[in-house]
């Protein structure tokens, strides 16, 4: 799991690729639409969309002369998981350092 965490979250450190993971949220595009909005060379946006590729967030196959580039939610619901995991523990962290601060404040009220 390791192993794939970092290749998503490696994948995901640029914002080129965060936002073309964003616009395929709302469903398959053509290379061409995902490129647009970017100011870079094709080949430049390619080597993007391979890393993606490579980190199994995306998937790309050929429909007559369109390359259409499809999510894969696997990758995405793993790291959602991993996400709320490390979440809920930061919070228990954060409650039982404010139970120990309320038990401070009660004592030192004492004396």
């Amino acid at each position: 799991m390791a192993n794939h965490l970092d290749s998503f979250f490696g994948a995901m450190a640029d914002p080129t690729r965060r936002a073309v993971i964003e616009r395929l949220v709302g469903g398959p595009a053509p290379v061409s639409e995902l490129h647009a909005p970017h100011d870079m060379a094709l080949p430049s946006f390619l080597k993007h969309l391979r890393k993606l590729e490579s980190a199994g967030l995306i998937r790309s196959e050929k429909q007559g002369r369109v390359r259409m580039v499809h999510i894969e939610a696997a990758p995405l619901a793993e790291a959602e998981h991993w996400l709320a995991r490390q979440r809920r523990l930061w919070e228990e962290q954060t409650d039982r350092l404010e139970s120990f601060a309320k038990s401070l404040d009660v004592a030192s009220k004492k004396d």
